[in-house]
C-alpha cells in the first residue's frame, strides 16, 4: 500500500498537519455537524411512526432506546481508541500500519457485536424487565431491542468505517454515506412498520428492522469507498493541482485513488495482531465507561424529575433536545481538532496540535454563546417549537434560562475531550466525566431540590453545576500539557 501524499497514487490526501489551521477545524468539523445530525435523526424517525400505533408502542421503544444508547456509547468509546492510533499513522505517513490499526479495529468492532448479539437473543426480557414495564409495553420493547442487539452488527461496523475516514482526514464520505442510508431509512421505515405495499405489516419490529437495513447499506457503502481508495470531495471543473488544492469552480464528486483521497483499506495479508487490539481496547476503553456512564446518568436524573408531574418531566426532555441540537456543533469542532491533534502528534508537532485544540475551543464557544444568547432572548418561542401548553412553557422556560449558565461552558468539555481522546489521552475524560455526574450533578440533583423553593429546577442548576465543573477540569488538565506527551 502507497502512503504518499498529494497527487501521487496516495492513499492519504490533504496533509492536515500543514496549513491554515482554522481552514482545517472548518474544512473538517462542518461535514462532521451534518453526520452527527443525521444520526440524530434514526431514533427520531422511528419514534414519530411508531407513536401511530400507540402509547404501548411508544413506551416500548422508548425504554428499549435507553439500552440501545448504552451499547451505542460503549462502541463509540472503541471506536476511538482506534481512530487515535489511525490518526497518529497517519500524522507519521505509516499507511501500513495505519492499515493494520483499520484491520484490527473490524475484528474487535466484530467481537463485540457478537457479545452484544447472544445479550440481545437471551438477556432481551430480562434487561427490560429491571424497568417493571406493564405485559404490552414489555411485549414491543423487547420485540425492537432483540432485533436491534442482533443486528447490532451493521452499527458497530458503520461506527468502525465513520472512524477510519474521520481519523485519516476524510469527513465528506461518511457525510454522503449518512445522508443516503439515512433517506432509505426515512423511505422504507413506514412501509416495514404498516405493511404498505408489498412489504409485510412489522409494526415495532418493523422500525427496528429498517434502522439495520439502513446500516447496513451505510457499511457497504463506506466499504466500497475505502476498499476502492475513493472518496467524496469538492473539486473544481479543473481537478486537482498537485498540492490537492481545487481549481476552478466546485461540485461534489469522488475521485479516485490516483487522486488525493485517504487512508485505503485493505485485508490483503490479513493476521490477528493482538497487541494493536489491546492497544485499541486499552485507549477505547476508559472512553467506553464515560460514553455508558453518561447514559446512565442521565436515566438517574430523569428519575429525580419525575416525582415534579409530567409538565416537569416534558420540560426536562424538551430542555434535553435543545442540548443535544447545542451539543453538536461543539462535538463536531472537537472531532476535528482531536483528528488534527493526532495527526500533529504522529507529525510530531506538539504546538501545532494544541494550537488546533485552541482554535477549535474559541470556534465551539463562539457558537454556544451566540446561542446561550438567543435562548436567554426568546426562550419561550424556542419551547414552543415542541410544546406550547402553558404549564409546560412556565417550567421550560425557567430551566432554558438555568440551563444557559452550563451552556455557556459547554464547548470546553465537548472540545477538549475530543482532543484528549484523539490523542490517545482518554483516562482523564472518563475520570472527569465520572466526577462530573456522580460527584457533582447526581448528588446536588438529590438534594438542591429539597432547598427552599427551588423544587424541579434543582435538578437543572445540578447539571449546570456539572458542565462548570468539568470546563475547570479539563481546562486544568489540559494546560498541564501531559497529553502530548501520551505515547499509543
Amino acid at each position: 500500500m502507497d502512503g504518499r501524499y498529494g497527487g501521487g497514487p496516495g492513499t492519504f490526501g490533504r496533509d492536515w498537519t500543514q496549513g491554515s489551521i482554522a481552514g482545517n477545524v472548518l474544512r473538517l468539523s462542518w461535514p462532521m455537524v451534518i453526520t452527527s445530525t443525521l444520526m440524530m435523526l434514526g431514533p427520531t424517525i422511528d419514534m414519530i411512526w411508531v407513536g401511530k400505533l400507540g402509547s404501548a408502542s411508544v413506551a416500548g421503544v422508548g425504554v428499549a432506546g435507553i439500552a440501545v444508547q448504552l451499547t451505542m456509547g460503549a462502541m463509540m468509546g472503541l471506536t476511538m481508541g482506534m481512530r487515535a492510533l489511525i490518526a497518529r499513522f497517519v500524522g507519521a505517513r505509516d499507511p501500513n500500519s495505519a492499515n493494520l490499526v483499520a484491520q484490527q479495529g473490524f475484528v474487535v468492532s466484530g467481537g463485540f457485536a457478537l457479545l452484544v448479539a447472544l445479550v440481545g437473543i437471551f438477556f432481551a426480557e430480562p434487561i427490560l424487565g429491571i424497568f417493571g414495564l406493564d405485559p404490552d409495553v414489555m411485549t414491543e420493547g423487547v420485540a425492537y431491542l432483540r432485533i436491534q442487539f442482533v443486528g447490532m452488527a451493521a452499527v458497530s461496523f458503520r461506527f468502525m468505517v465513520e472512524g477510519v475516514m474521520q481519523a485519516s482526514g476524510d469527513a465528506i464520505t461518511p457525510m454522503v454515506t449518512a445522508t443516503i442510508y439515512r433517506l432509505v431509512h426515512v423511505t422504507l421505515s413506514p412501509f416495514f412498520i404498516f405493511g404498505l405495499w408489498i412489504f409485510p405489516e412489522l409494526g415495532v419490529t418493523g422500525a427496528a428492522v429498517t434502522s439495520i437495513i439502513s446500516y447496513s447499506l451505510g457499511v457497504a457503502l463506506g466499504l466500497w469507498f475505502l476498499g476502492s481508495g475513493r472518496a467524496m470531495v469538492f473539486i473544481g471543473r479543473g481537478g486537482l493541482d498537485e498540492a490537492g488544492r481545487r481549481t476552478g469552480s466546485r461540485f461534489l464528486w469522488w475521485i479516485p485513488r490516483s487522486q488525493p483521497s485517504r487512508l485505503r483499506l485493505s485485508f490483503r495479508n490479513f493476521r490477528f495482531d493482538t497487541g494493536i487490539i489491546w492497544r485499541i481496547i486499552k485507549i477505547g476503553a476508559p472512553a467506553m465507561v464515560s460514553g455508558m456512564q453518561r447514559t446512565a446518568s442521565q436515566f438517574v436524573l430523569m428519575l429525580f424529575v419525575s416525582p415534579f408531574g409530567t409538565f416537569a418531566v416534558a420540560a426536562h426532555s424538551i430542555v434535553q433536545r435543545v442540548e443535544m441540537v447545542l451539543f453538536i456543533p461543539g462535538m463536531a469542532f472537537g472531532q476535528a481538532a482531536g483528528v488534527l491533534a493526532g495527526q500533529n502528534l504522529g507529525a510530531q508537532k506538539p504546538d501545532r496540535a494544541e494550537r488546533s485544540a485552541w482554535i477549535a475551543l474559541m470556534m465551539s464557544e463562539g457558537f454556544l454563546v451566540s446561542s446561550a444568547l438567543i435562548l436567554l432572548l426568546i426562550p419561550a418561542q424556542v419551547v414552543g417549537i415542541f410544546n406550547a401548553e402553558q404549564g409546560l412553557l412556565d417550567i421550560a422556560v425557567t430551566y432554558v434560562r438555568i440551563a444557559v449558565t452550563g451552556y455557556v461552558v459547554m464547548g470546553f468539555t465537548s472540545t477538549l475531550m475530543n482532543v484528549l481522546s484523539g490523542a490517545g489521552d482518554t483516562v482523564p475524560p472518563m475520570i472527569f466525566s465520572l466526577i462530573t455526574a456522580w460527584v457533582v450533578q447526581v448528588p446536588l440533583a438529590f438534594f438542591l431540590p429539597k432547598v427552599g423553593d427551588l423544587g424541579v429546577f434543582g435538578v437543572r442548576w445540578a447539571m449546570s453545576a456539572g458542565f462548570m465543573v468539568s470546563a475547570v477540569l479539563y481546562l486544568i488538565y489540559f494546560r498541564i500539557g501531559r497529553w502530548k506527551r501520551k505515547q499509543v
